[in-house]
């Protein structure tokens, strides 16, 4: 359950508000952060354990707000 609930943030943040995000830390459901990573126009994640992972697609609406797909497993830190 922490792992899945690490996965999400509260609110709908759409991939144009990241893009402004650049070293941001932002705090998850579980109640761990990951830091927020813009270079390019490319954005990764990197979590708590300091693995990082790419967004490779973004805006996905669904009925309980907003998805985005990372290349990757988020894990908070030990």
């Amino acid at each position: 359950t922490g792992v899945l609930t690490y996965h999400v943030v509260p609110g709908e943040v759409m991939a144009s508000q990241v893009a402004g995000m650049d070293g941001q830390e932002v705090t998850t459901v579980e109640g761990g952060t990951f830091t927020i990573n813009v270079k390019d126009g490319t954005v990764s994640l990197t979590d708590g354990a300091g693995n990082t992972v790419n967004v490779v697609k973004t805006d996905i609406t669904a009925s309980n707000g907003v998805i985005h797909v990372i290349d990757g497993v988020l894990l908070p830190s030990a």
